[in-house]
C-alpha cells in the first residue's frame, strides 16, 4: 500500500512540475506579447506628437520619428529595435552590437542578418512572427509607417525568447528539485509511518494466527498512547477475555463431564448388578430414578446458565414490588418446614424479569433450606432505593466459611459448611449470579461463621443498562 502512495506522490510531483513549467511558459508568452505591443504603442504615440528640436509635428519625417525614439528608449537586454526607410536599414538599437557581459553573450546582431533585413524592409502590413537565429528563437513585431498611403518606413521590435526562457527554465528546474526533495522526504516519512502503523497490525495478525484453543497467551506490546496503541490494548483485552472464557469453558466442560459421569456410572453399575429379586429390582429402580432426576436437574441448570448469554434471556416488564415479595415467600414456604418470615417489602415498581428473579430468590431459599434444620429461621425481604432493588434471603444456619467465600459462586463448587452436605450439583448460586448479572446487577454475601448468612440480589430498578 505504501508503494502505491509513493507512486501517486511521484506522479503528483511530476504533474506539479509540468504544470508549473506550463504556467511559466504561458506567462513568458504573455510578457513577450505585452513588451512587443508596448514598444509599438510608444513609437506610434511619439509619431502623433512634435519633434523635440523644432516643436513642430513630425509629419512625413518618419526617419526623424525613428531617430528620436531610439535616442529616448534603451531596449531591454533581450530586445532589439530596428528601423527601415525606403526598403533599407536605417537605425538599430546598440544592443545589437556583438559584445559580451560577463559569461552571458548578448543577443545576436539582427541587423547583420541579410535575410531578416530583406524580409523586414519590405513589410507593408503589421506582421507578428517568430524566427530562429544563432542566439535562439526570436519573437518579433514589424509595423509599417505610411506617408500618403505609401510605406515610408518599418519599425521592428524583436525579443530573444531564449534569453527569457533561461529564467523560466531555472524556475522549472528549481521547482523540480523542490519536488524531488519533497518526494524523497515524503517517501521516507510514508515508509516510516507505514512501518509504525502496520507493525502493530502485523503483530495483531501474527497474534491472531497464533491463537488456538489451547494457547491464548500471545500478547501485543503496547507503546505510546495513539490509536495503534489503543488498538493493541483493545486486542490484548479481547485476548484476555477469550483466554478467561476458554479457561472457564474448559473447566466447565471438565466439571460437567465429571458430574454427569458419576450418576451414569452409578446407574450402569446397579443395572449390571440387578438380580431377579423383586426387592432388589425395586431398590435399584428407585436409585436409578433418583440419579436420573438429579441428572435432569443438572442438565436444566446447565441449559439455564447457557441461556444467560443469549439476548432474549430476560423478559423485562414493570412489576409491583409490594406484591412480588410476598409471593416469593409463599412459594418458598413449600420448600421445607422452616421458620419463614418476611423481613420487609419494597414499595414501588421496577422494570425487571419477574420470573427470573423469582427463580433466583427461590434458589437462594433452597440453598438456605439445605443448610438449616427444621424450625430454623429463614427470612425473605426486599427494598428499593438509589435506583436499585434489593432482594435478600437470610438464614440462621452455620454461615459460609471464610475459605469458601471467594469460590462459592463458581460452577460445581460445593462449600464445606452446612448442617448437612448438599446433594446438588453446585450450580444454584452460579445461576443466581448469572440472573443478577443479566439484569446488570450483582449478588452480595454477608455472613459470619456460626451466625447465618444473607444473600442479596441487587438489580437496577429501571431495567438492564445499555451495553
Amino acid at each position: 500500500m505504501v508503494w502505491w502512495f509513493i507512486v501517486v506522490l511521484a506522479l503528483a510531483t511530476v504533474g506539479s512540475v509540468v504544470l508549473v513549467h506550463q504556467v511559466l511558459v504561458q506567462r513568458l508568452d504573455a510578457r513577450i506579447e505585452a513588451d512587443l505591443v508596448q514598444e509599438v504603442d510608444e513609437v506610434r504615440r511619439l509619431a502623433e506628437g512634435n519633434d523635440p528640436e523644432t516643436g513642430e509635428p513630425f509629419g512625413e519625417r518618419v526617419d526623424r520619428i525613428f531617430e528620436v525614439f531610439l535616442e529616448r528608449n534603451i531596449p531591454a537586454r533581450h530586445e532589439s529595435l530596428l528601423t527601415f526607410i525606403d526598403g533599407r536599414l536605417h537605425l538599430y538599437s546598440p544592443h545589437d552590437e556583438p559584445e559580451t557581459l560577463g559569461e552571458v553573450k548578448l543577443p545576436y546582431p539582427l541587423h547583420e542578418d541579410a535575410a531578416l533585413v530583406r524580409q523586414w524592409a519590405t513589410v507593408d502590413e503589421p506582421q507578428r512572427g517568430r524566427t530562429v537565429t544563432p542566439a535562439g528563437g526570436v519573437e518579433y513585431l514589424a509595423v509599417p509607417f505610411r506617408v500618403d498611403g505609401q510605406p515610408a518606413g518599418v519599425f521592428v521590435i524583436a525579443s530573444f525568447r531564449d534569453l527569457l526562457q533561461q529564467d523560466t527554465d531555472a524556475a522549472s528546474v528549481a521547482a523540480a528539485m523542490v519536488g524531488l526533495v519533497m518526494l524523497v522526504i515524503g517517501s521516507v516519512l510514508a515508509i516510516r509511518l507505514a512501518d509504525r502503523i502496520l507493525a502493530p497490525v502485523w503483530l495483531v495478525t501474527r497474534a491472531a494466527r497464533s491463537i488456538s484453543e489451547t494457547d491464548l497467551s500471545e500478547r501485543i506490546p503496547v507503546h505510546g498512547y495513539d490509536e495503534i496503541a489503543q488498538l493493541s490494548a483493545t486486542f490484548n483485552d479481547m485476548l484476555e477475555r477469550l483466554e478467561a472464557a476458554f479457561a472457564t469453558q474448559r473447566r466447565f466442560v471438565d466439571d460437567a463431564g465429571h458430574e454427569l459421569r458419576t450418576p451414569i456410572t452409578v446407574i450402569r453399575g446397579h443395572l449390571e448388578l440387578m438380580g431377579d429379586d423383586p426387592d432388589d429390582r425395586r431398590r435399584t429402580l428407585e436409585l436409578v430414578s433418583d440419579e436420573l432426576e438429579r441428572m435432569s436437574r443438572m442438565v436444566d441448570d446447565l441449559l439455564t446458565l447457557a441461556r444467560t448469554e443469549q439476548p432474549d434471556f430476560l423478559r423485562l416488564r414493570v412489576v409491583d414490588l409490594d406484591e412480588l415479595t410476598p409471593r416469593m415467600l409463599e412459594q418458598a414456604r413449600g420448600l421445607a418446614p422452616r421458620d419463614w418470615r418476611l423481613d420487609g417489602t419494597a414499595d414501588g415498581r421496577a422494570r425487571i424479569d419477574e420470573q427470573r428473579l423469582m427463580q433466583a430468590v427461590l434458589q437462594l431459599a433452597a440453598n438456605a433450606v439445605r443448610h438449616t434444620a427444621e424450625g430454623d429461621l429463614i427470612a425473605l425481604g426486599s427494598a428499593v432505593g438509589e435506583g436499585q432493588v434489593r432482594f435478600w434471603v437470610r438464614d440462621s444456619g452455620p454461615g459460609v466459611a471464610i475459605e469458601d467465600r471467594d469460590r462459592i459462586f463458581e460452577r460445581f463448587y460445593r462449600g464445606r459448611s452446612g448442617h448437612r452436605r448438599s446433594d446438588g450439583a453446585g450450580l444454584g448460586l452460579s445461576i443466581v449470579q448469572a440472573i443478577a448479572e443479566a439484569h446488570g446487577g450483582r449478588v452480595e454475601l454477608d455472613s459470619t461463621p456460626g451466625l447465618g448468612a444473607t444473600f442479596t440480589v441487587v438489580v437496577p430498578a429501571g431495567g438492564r443498562p445499555a451495553r
